[in-house]
């Protein structure tokens, strides 16, 4: 990790040779004979390591200095045998963990790197919560580099007042990038009108498009079309793939010249509007089969935008499955569950073919508290005996206990109602590791 960790200690001997073994295990190490010197240096560490009983300031007074800096600088007390009671006093009071001396070498630099990944974790948890912020302000969610394209293009695209084509697989996000398109563009406080292109009956098409006067068939009233409301604003045809070809000749007509007459009308109406095209199939390469109009397709693609697929989006994944974890949560009244690092790896090693329709399922039925069985470990094979199915269970205990206090033994031990000692006695025969 390369960290930077302050060490603490009254014993010059002592700090040496512990500075050294920090060093060793391939962190940055600055130490101090006393917590004022560690509490004058400006330089913020990763991680803090303090003797508990120093003259002057001792590791209390020095951990209530901290915290009363702010900040989430994570703190490992040392303590001496006869120290334990007062240890505890410090894991109450904020301290990561402690040690009790003599300490053993490897275990020191274990609760180090496990105290730096605690840390890393919960400041991956406020960035995440920070680029929720901004996905709610509207903006497109997330700092990878393909997101980061995105979001470059449609912002150059959105004031030119283009017609745009979108495509991308399904599930992507095109219906959000034609939204982001109208609301960052000129025509921002006009009409947003979106259109199933697929759900459009054939023999409706001129009427539910183009609209009609009143008496234009039996009972007919007076109705604008789709293309006239979305006029001064932008008209959004999903799934435009879907058109068929004579369909496709009557659309090219009104969008080419910009006008529409109702049907049983014999006047032209003027549109201003601009116009987004989705599609899930690439429209270039079915103009050359024929299956659509390469004079629409080139009416239609002043520009071009491509969305991404989820799986492309590396740890954006987690961000946007968070979105809508709060999302699930707020709607249905239910705190939103704590993120585990298993089921984020998962979340990152998962195809995710359905993209982000696909991950938002999966987000909701997270914040309802019920199973991802693709995120969670192989269950354990079924238990014959009493005793085998009470070991199961303490296991699974005692690995949900360890999650919920960030791997810190002391704190699950308390939770638990045992001793230390018995709970890393419990650890080695399951084989549990934090």
């Amino acid at each position: 990790m390369n960290a930077l960790v302050h060490v603490v200690d009254d014993d010059a001997d002592h700090l040496a040779a512990l500075c050294d073994l920090i060093e060793a295990g391939g962190h940055r190490v600055q130490g101090f004979t006393s917590g004022a010197q560690a509490l004058a240096v400006p330089d913020q560490p990763d991680a803090l390591i303090t003797d508990l009983r120093m003259p002057g300031m001792d590791g209390f007074a020095l951990l209530e200095a901290l915290r009363a800096r702010g900040g989430d600088l994570p703190v490992i007390m040392l303590t001496g045998h006869g120290d334990v009671p007062h240890a505890v006093r410090a894991i109450r009071m904020g301290a990561e963990d402690f040690l009790e001396k003599p300490y053993d070498a490897a275990h020191l630099l274990m609760v180090l790197d496990r105290t730096l990944r605690a840390r890393a974790t919960r400041e991956e948890l406020a960035r995440l919560q920070d680029a929720v912020r901004v996905r709610e302000s509207g903006a497109i969610l997330g700092d990878s580099v393909a997101i980061i394209a995105l979001r470059d293009r449609v912002a150059a695209l959105a004031v030119l007042d283009v017609d745009v084509v979108v495509t991308g697989e399904t599930g992507t996000g095109k219906e959000l990038v034609a939204r982001a398109l109208h609301n960052q563009g000129p025509r921002a406080p006009g009409p947003y009108v979106a259109i199933n292109c697929a759900a459009l009956p054939e023999a409706l098409f001129e009427s539910e498009m183009f609209g009609h006067a009143a008496g234009a068939f039996p009972g007919a009233p007076e109705k604008p079309g789709k293309l006239e409301s979305a006029h001064g604003g932008t008209l959004v045809l999903d799934g435009v793939e879907a058109l068929p070809l004579t369909l496709q000749a009557k659309l090219l007509r009104a969008l080419q010249e910009r006008q529409v007459e109702r049907l049983g009308e014999n006047r032209l109406r003027p549109l201003a509007l601009r116009v987004v095209a989705t599609s899930k199939a690439d429209l270039r390469a079915m103009t050359l089969d024929g299956s659509f109009r390469a004079d629409l397709f080139y009416r239609l693609a002043g520009a071009e935008i491509a969305t991404p697929a989820l799986r492309e989006l590396g740890d954006d994944i987690t961000v946007i499955f968070t979105h809508f974890a709060r999302l699930a949560a707020g709607r249905y009244g239910r705190p939103l569950p704590d993120l585990p690092f298993a089921l984020r790896g998962a979340l990152l090693r998962r195809p995710w073919p359905g993209n982000v329709r696909e991950l938002k399922t999966a987000a909701e039925r997270f914040a309802l508290g019920l199973d991802l069985p693709e995120a969670l470990p192989p269950a354990a094979a079924p238990a014959e005996t009493l005793a085998d199915r009470v070991a199961q269970f303490e296991a699974r205990e005692i690995r949900a206990t360890l999650e919920r206090c960030r791997g810190n033994t002391e704190r699950a031990a308390q939770a638990l109602g045992m001793p230390r000692r018995t709970l890393n006695d419990k650890m080695n025969r399951y084989g549990i590791r934090t």
